[in-house]
């Protein structure tokens, strides 16, 4: 990329509004402006990336459709924050057999620092055996337990995390993580079969051993690809689905 013309010029040809996309997307990452913050208007923007409003407002409203971004009617552009709302609506698919949606009651059940497998280390990018923190917790919806959670996080993003800090932590685990840390997770890519309950698993969710349970594997990224979590989740099928919202209303 160089500068031509006073003008901001790609020497591969990629679209310059992807061009400040990845700009606006490293001063997020970079924690130039936190999460739930007005950015810079559309106008400010394209003078300080010397593009126009237009080439501006496309790579804004590409983030906005990630959920990076959110546009305020009559206020502006904010970066997004995890509260309730929306971990319910893009982070949580579990629906209740009446279509119900609600954030889980989380119990912790363990946290203890590991080495991470082969597996792990592969979807984290990690070297093997690198240290992790493996979390698991006990999911509870209408009163019932519902999905039994392991999660393992790379100790390096979170140096200083404890028992009792995620104990008390407010809110939802990826709000914790950007409130405590800044890391805003921005996608997650999840794999979903089918298993049946073992022993211990069936005891915690309260089922008879061998249920059909819902396997999801899903691998957490901040900006840029960076992976922050994996993690495997075991939701009973007695009283509980997985919601996939497909195209646009």
């Amino acid at each position: 990329m160089y500068m031509s013309s006073g003008r901001l010029t790609s020497l591969d040809r990629t679209p310059l509004y992807r061009i400040v996309k990845q700009q606006i997307t490293d001063a997020l990452r970079e924690g130039r402006w936190k999460h739930g913050q007005k950015i810079p208007s559309e106008p400010q923007l394209a003078r300080r990336y010397d593009a126009s409003v237009g080439t501006v407002r496309k790579a804004v409203g590409e983030l906005v459709a990630e959920n990076i971004l959110v546009r305020e009617q009559g206020r502006g552009t904010f970066v997004r924050t995890h509260g309730r709302d929306y971990m319910l609506n893009v982070f949580f698919r579990i629906v209740g057999s009446d279509g119900g949606h609600e954030l889980p009651v989380v119990t912790l059940l363990s946290m203890r620092r590991a080495r991470a497998d082969r597996v792990t280390a592969g979807e984290l990018r990690l070297k093997s055996r690198a240290p992790v923190f493996d979390i698991e917790t006990l999911l509870t919806l209408d009163g019932e337990p519902a999905i039994l959670d392991r999660m393992r996080v790379p100790t390096q993003l979170f140096p200083d995390l404890d028992e009792s800090g995620f104990k008390r932590r407010e809110g939802t685990v990826y709000g914790f993580f950007q409130d405590r840390y800044g890391i805003t997770i921005v996608r997650a890519d999840e794999f979903i079969t089918a298993v049946s309950a073992d022993d211990r698993t069936a005891r915690l969710l309260k089922l008879t051993p061998g249920e059909p349970l819902l396997r999801i594997a899903r691998t957490s990224y901040t900006y840029k690809d960076v992976p922050v979590d994996s993690r495997v989740r075991l939701v009973s099928c007695a009283r509980h689905g997985y919601l996939s919202t497909l195209g646009k209303a």
